[in-house]
């Protein structure tokens, strides 16, 4: 009997070829998520529900957590000792946030957390994982206010700040070099893992 021979027609190796640029593409995206996650630490105040006064009291709160935050992680060199600092005074952070908060109950938390892709006035971070400094007021059932709290780019110094970031970083969250191709295929693959998760 003769042995039949098989070989690959040209969509069984298109699919191939296709699984592997897959593949290759979703670890590259994985990877520069990643660096980048690496490099920043994110600030999230979730108000306690979407009426008008307390959309105002989270951002009254985001004020007062930042004008505290800003002279504490002034001397932050990297990540690590920027959630140092944040260890440190955890309690005085909630203090700030209270001050503005009145009598609604506020928790403050440093914590990893998925966010999704957001497009700021002068930057954008892909979706994905970060360390993040959590400011949830009462149940915490209202719009979230989202960005970095170190390097400080949720200030006027947001340019300044990227002086910390690695240089592939800040192509990425700035799109620049090419970026913007690079960057979308991180915020479709973000979006994609959030399905999964």
């Amino acid at each position: 009997m003769k042995e039949k021979k098989h070989t690959l027609h040209i969509w069984e190796l298109a699919l191939i070829a296709a699984l592997f640029a897959g593949l290759v593409t979703g670890l590259w995206a994985q990877k520069a998520q990643a660096a980048v996650a690496s490099e920043l630490v994110r600030l999230h105040v979730q108000a306690k529900d979407d009426t008008p006064e307390e959309q105002r009291v989270k951002l009254a709160v985001r004020d007062e957590v930042l004008e505290y935050l800003q002279p504490v992680l002034a001397e932050a060199q990297n990540k690590a000792q920027a959630q140092a600092l944040l260890d440190d005074c955890m309690e005085d952070i909630r203090a700030a946030a209270m001050t503005a908060a009145g009598d609604r109950q506020v928790a403050v938390t440093l914590t990893e957390e998925f966010y999704p892709t957001r497009v700021y006035e002068d930057f954008s971070l892909p979706a994905g994982r970060y360390t993040s400094l959590r400011v949830i007021l009462a149940e915490g059932n209202g719009q979230n206010w989202w960005c970095v709290v170190y390097p400080p780019l949720c200030t006027e110094l947001a340019m300044e700040a990227m002086d910390v970031l690695s240089d592939e970083t800040e192509s990425i969250i700035l799109q620049k070099d090419g970026y913007v191709y690079k960057f979308k295929i991180l915020e479709l693959f973000g979006e994609l893992q959030a399905k999964f998760q």
